[in-house]
């Protein structure tokens, strides 16, 4: 399969792509090819995959599975109640699951999930855009005219560089598809705040903020002031802005600076607890203003 092998060499010799060689070091074994076209030299395979397709898939095929979890989930569940169906190869008095019981005291620890990906080293476009799989994914502007990492997953794509991942998106099966994520190009609106307008990445922006922006951009400069209300974002979390926005759209006041007041009372801890002490004051202050005209007089006057 191509997932696995790059070239296909004389009789069994393969040579395979490096994921692939990772996934068996990462397991502990070596991949055993066929023959080219000798599908009977893996016949065990072969009836393996068959009673599978019977005992699992067919049932698969009458279930809607709304994502790729929800369908491991469904395998999960339905594997391990085939276990108490199922006999034990060489023993027919024991099902798999009664072996389970008697064996996993002596089985080994399982290693960590093999973090299963294809990666491919793409550019950055100057729209902060990186094209795979004939689809197209926003990264933060920074990384524009760069070269990143992208991994792609069953369900996600992720773009990394030396430091870690810098986005992740669901993943796109379409062709030709553009996923933004708004928040990769909000230094771009601190300099550009007009591109607020039109900009296709500010399309998604939450209901909130979009309500709000609608109201701001009919005020002369109001795509300045709308960029001001989305640099909190980086700075006071995009759910701390959003609660903001909702208190002060229901209050009727639509500004940046109600934005970012409502942002600071949210921040505000609660008030400090007086500390309680044995210790009482025998003789309590008493506010008299006479007393310091006492301790002024003798004092030697300026001329």
């Amino acid at each position: 399969m191509k997932t696995a092998v790059d070239k296909v060499g004389v009789g069994k010799r393969r040579i395979v792509n490096t994921r692939f060689a990772a996934m068996a070091a990462h397991y502990l074994f070596d991949p055993d090819f066929c023959n080219v076209a000798s599908g009977w030299e893996k016949g065990v395979v072969e009836k393996n995959v068959q009673d599978s397709r019977r005992r699992i898939w067919q049932d698969a095929a009458r279930e809607r599975f709304a994502s790729f979890a929800d369908l491991n989930a469904w395998l999960d569940t339905r594997c391990q109640t085939l276990w108490s169906e199922l006999t034990y190869p060489g023993a027919e008095h024991l099902t798999i699951a009664d072996a389970l019981v008697l064996e996993r005291d002596v089985l080994m620890p399982m290693v960590p999930a093999f973090d299963g990906y294809v990666e491919a080293v793409v550019p950055v476009s100057s729209t902060c855009l990186v094209s795979i799989e004939r689809n197209k994914y926003s990264v933060p502007a920074g990384f524009a005219h760069q070269k990143l990492s992208i991994r792609l997953y069953p369900d996600r794509v992720e773009a990394w560089d030396e430091d870690g991942c810098v986005a992740v998106h669901e993943r796109s099966f379409d062709r030709g598809d553009v996923r933004y994520d708004w928040r990769h190009y909000l230094p771009l609106i601190e300099r550009k705040p007009g591109a607020l307008r039109n900009g296709a990445p500010f399309a998604d922006l939450p209901e909130a903020l979009q309500r709000l922006r609608s109201l701001l951009l009919r005020r002369s400069g109001g795509d300045r002031l709308m960029a001001d209300v989305l640099a909190c974002v980086p700075k006071r979390g995009l759910d701390a802005v959003l609660v903001a926005v909702e208190l002060i759209l229901e209050a009727g006041h639509a500004s940046p600076e109600h934005v970012k007041n409502v942002l600071s009372r949210l921040e505000e801890g609660p008030p400090p607890i007086p500390i309680e002490t044995p210790l009482a004051l025998a003789e309590p202050p008493v506010a008299d203003t006479a007393r310091y005209d006492g301790l002024v007089v003798g004092l030697p006057h300026e001329a």
